[in-house]
């Protein structure tokens, strides 16, 4: 197929949208993988999908952020209810009695908070503990009888369930 600015334009906005693969977006616009692989050797054209992807990619960070923020705070969110009841004649569609509204508040997400805590203040909230041990290696400095009294004594606290 010829290159085609209307179809690259309709391919930059489904990148620049969402999240579709190749196969997604030659079967939208109507052009084979290999149309698509050989257009993307061009270098105006690669050029333009890497920026593309790259417009989304920070969309999706800045909408991660916006959703994280979101469970820190808490949310206050609208139910809608609706009650129906049937026509009273045949055919015709289902009546709505009545709409009740209710708002529910969200409380902040315990997990969300110690993710933010734990990533932009790690040396006050550390999600893991810190061992340290020093170890000396003395046992080249012990005699053979020395060393088999050592491995008695660890044996035998085993032994007795220490």
């Amino acid at each position: 197929m010829k290159y085609s600015k209307t179809i690259v334009n309709r391919i930059c906005q489904l990148i620049e949208s969402d999240s579709y693969t190749i196969t997604e977006i030659c079967k939208i616009v109507g052009i084979s993988k290999s149309t698509y692989h050989e257009w993307a050797k061009k270098s105006d054209f690669s050029d333009l999908l890497a920026s593309k992807r790259s417009d989304f990619e920070d969309l999706l960070v800045v909408e991660a952020k916006r959703s994280l923020m979101k469970k820190i705070r808490g949310y206050t969110a609208t139910e809608i209810k609706t009650v129906t009841v049937p026509s009273k004649v045949d055919g015709e569609p289902v009546m709505v009695k009545e709409k009740i509204l209710t708002e529910k508040q969200v409380a902040p997400d315990t997990v969300a908070l110690i993710f933010l805590l734990t990533n932009k203040a790690p040396e006050e909230y550390k999600h893991r503990q810190t061992v340290e041990a020093k170890i000396e290696n003395r046992i080249g400095q012990l005699s053979d009888s020395q060393i088999n009294k050592v491995i008695d004594q660890v044996l035998n606290s085993n032994s007795d369930g220490n």
